[in-house]
């Protein structure tokens, strides 16, 4: 199983170093070329403005809606859930729209948790999980809607923070800043599933 981070920016190297916990072997997505042979891709957290101006800048959406299309599951945290939705809303009057791959029917409102300054860390209720999750909150956004054939994982206040449909999952939180490796475990059950689904 060889799993792809996209390494353009954001906080790639701290969910590289929650695979190779697991014994996973990661490529580092840098060229859409990288994508070749990956069963799986986590689109990370970090700036989705810049994520989007580099993913344009370096040719992805195309051959990322393409691996999508032949198969291969995605998840994105915080800003790479941004990248994956339909409707997003909260951008900047200046910026017009915000570009994403459009894989998941929701809705999402950027930096609706607050600002920097505004972080914070909650046990969180996952389903499917025995005990809490540690979510970590950084900026992050909040899943205001969703369409019938989203699944709704977690909620935070009544706010929905962690979706899946399909093969591809979104977390409005950042789990590779825990130690806790309970969420990357689950995104590789979703990939091997659909792997023994393509056999």
């Amino acid at each position: 199983m060889n799993i792809g981070i996209l390494a353009l920016q954001g906080a790639f190297r701290e969910h590289s170093q929650m695979l190779r916990q697991l014994g996973v072997h990661v490529r580092e997505v840098r060229l859409p070329a990288d994508l070749v042979g990956l069963s799986g891709l986590i689109l990370p957290g970090g700036e989705s403005t810049t994520m989007t101006n580099l993913m344009t800048s370096y040719g992805f959406w195309e051959p990322l809606a393409a691996f999508a299309a032949r198969g291969g599951a995605i998840w994105g945290t915080c800003a790479g859930a941004i990248l994956l939705a339909q409707n997003i809303q909260g951008v900047s009057p200046h910026l017009g729209t915000q570009r994403s791959l459009g894989l998941l029917d929701m809705t999402i409102r950027r930096n609706a948790f607050g600002r920097q300054v505004d972080s914070f860390a909650v046990p969180l209720d996952v389903q499917g999980l025995e005990k809490p999750f540690p979510a970590v909150f950084i900026r992050a956004p909040i899943i205001e809607s969703v369409g019938p054939e989203v699944e709704i994982l977690a909620r935070h206040d009544d706010q929905i923070v962690m979706v899946q449909q399909g093969r591809v999952m979104a977390t409005s939180f950042h789990p590779e800043l825990t130690g806790d490796t309970r969420l990357h475990q689950h995104f590789l059950g979703l990939v091997t599933a659909k792997a023994e689904v393509q056999a």
